[in-house]
């Protein structure tokens, strides 16, 4: 199964309303925001990071930057340092790489999220592929990922 298909089956699954769109080719949350004419900061950037030893999915508004010292505070770490896409790739083996959508917990992943995420009704995030993004209520995917708020972004 491909990663926007189990994405879909566990929305569907959940009984959580969601759209699917499809936009030309994009490799970064802000190129998809402006393709989709979406407000970047509902558009849902995913970064890879590992705090200490352990990968960590970090959710954000495209527009704003992982600060890592504020994600080792946040998180209890000593180190935090981005992961690079060969590290993390084998993690999502169904997802293209660099398009995981926020739903780490389908791959045991932690998840956590910029509280300034939570400020919108709706979030729009990557569906696995550089062509398809889901919109969905913030409310429902909080309640399906169950992730740590946290403040870790800056800009």
């Amino acid at each position: 199964m491909q990663c926007k298909d189990r994405l879909e089956a566990f929305l569907r699954d959940n009984a959580v309303p969601f759209q699917v769109q499809h936009h030309p080719l994009a490799y970064t949350a802000q190129e998809v925001a402006a393709s989709e004419r979406i407000p970047g900061k509902i558009m849902t950037k995913v970064v890879m990071a590992y705090a200490d030893d352990t990968l960590v999915m970090l959710a954000l508004p495209a527009p704003r930057r992982v600060d890592a010292a504020k994600v080792a505070t946040a998180l209890g770490a000593k180190e935090v340092r981005l992961a690079h896409e060969q590290q993390f790739a084998a993690t999502f083996p169904d997802c293209q790489v660099g398009a995981m959508h926020p739903f780490g917990n389908l791959y045991n992943v932690p998840v956590y999220v910029d509280e300034a995420l939570t400020d919108d009704d709706t979030i729009v995030f990557r569906a696995g592929t550089h062509t398809d993004t889901v919109s969905l209520k913030y409310a429902d995917f909080e309640r399906l990922v169950s992730p740590t708020i946290a403040d870790f972004a800056r800009g």
